[in-house]
């Protein structure tokens, strides 16, 4: 099993811990503010299934059907997640509303603090593990997972130091106030998930710094060459797609043209593993003096 993959299975066992004790910690108390961030976690739940499913697909290799692979579905997995959140959110303000106009008193919070503040903990770390291991294998089913936990912690902060507000000033309302309010965090933290999910999904560009590393590797390696030009990336999931023409000189060979693509390929890929690149080689007749510059 890939790297990726045992720690989206890590996930769900995280995941389940601490449903466990958000689920508690809103049962002994019946706040409204916890019951909002034990919903949140069903999502996580479910989200780790999801990444796990994802990683497993984007690794089977490329078929007649899919020649270019099946890594973008992890791009999809994270539109799901982020529909999951939204709709997670709905449901969050749904019981707010309902406690806003039926408030109960909040039972043994200590208790119920306690218990969140276990699992906001092991949230925390668990987050910081998925973000590190989702940049460095350049996996959006890791990252969005591992963003939607970040912003799960930042929401059962506010929801802890909301709970002791009420037991402090004794105000009812305060509860299903928070509840709400964590909603449409949540709900704008799903949003902008989907968006940037969908924005992979469409054949974006990988980052800024990706896009100026490409361009000065290629100048680097592809002495004897005159320029490069119409570079154009896409990325999906840990592979990245590069196709750009390459101008020579039209008294070179075939043999040393080619010789330059393959110093340019594996000066690329030594440092992008899993890069998939294609070069159209041009004459020189057909230089636009634009692009990559060979020096």
């Amino acid at each position: 099993m890939r790297q990726a993959e045992r720690i989206a299975a890590g996930s769900i066992a995280v995941g389940l811990a601490v449903l466990s004790l958000k689920m508690a910690a809103w049962q002994v108390t019946g706040s409204a503010a916890l019951f909002s961030d034990a919903a949140e976690s069903v999502v996580n739940v479910a989200a780790a299934l999801l990444a796990l499913f994802a990683l497993r697909l984007s690794a089977v290799p490329a078929d007649a059907n899919h020649p270019y692979g099946h890594h973008k579905v992890e791009f999809l997995s994270a539109v799901i997640e982020g529909v999951l959140i939204v709709l997670a959110a709905l449901e969050i303000l749904r019981h707010a509303r309902l406690a806003y106009l039926h408030p109960t008193p909040i039972e043994t919070p200590l208790y119920g603090m306690l218990l969140n503040g276990l699992a906001t903990l092991l949230n925390l770390g668990w987050a910081l593990v998925l973000l590190r291991t989702g940049r460095r294998v350049r996996s959006p089913a890791l990252t969005g997972d591992g963003r939607h936990l970040m912003s799960d912690v930042v929401t059962s902060s506010g929801v802890l130091t909301g709970v002791g507000l009420v037991v402090i000033t004794g105000v009812p309302w305060l509860d299903p106030l928070l509840a709400a309010l964590t909603a449409f965090y949540i709900l704008g933290a799903g949003t902008y998930l989907i968006r940037e999910s969908v924005s992979g999904l469409m054949d974006a560009v990988p980052s800024a710094d990706i896009v100026k590393r490409v361009r000065d590797l290629v100048a680097e390696n592809a002495a004897g060459a005159i320029e490069a030009h119409d570079l154009r990336m896409r990325h999906a999931g840990p592979t990245i797609f590069l196709e750009f023409d390459l101008v020579v000189p039209g008294s070179m060979t075939v043999a040393e043209a080619h010789d330059i693509c393959d110093r340019v390929e594996a000066g690329l890929k030594a440092e992008m593993e899993g890069m998939l690149i294609t070069i159209h080689v041009e004459p020189e007749g057909k230089a636009k003096h634009q692009g990559v510059l060979v020096l």
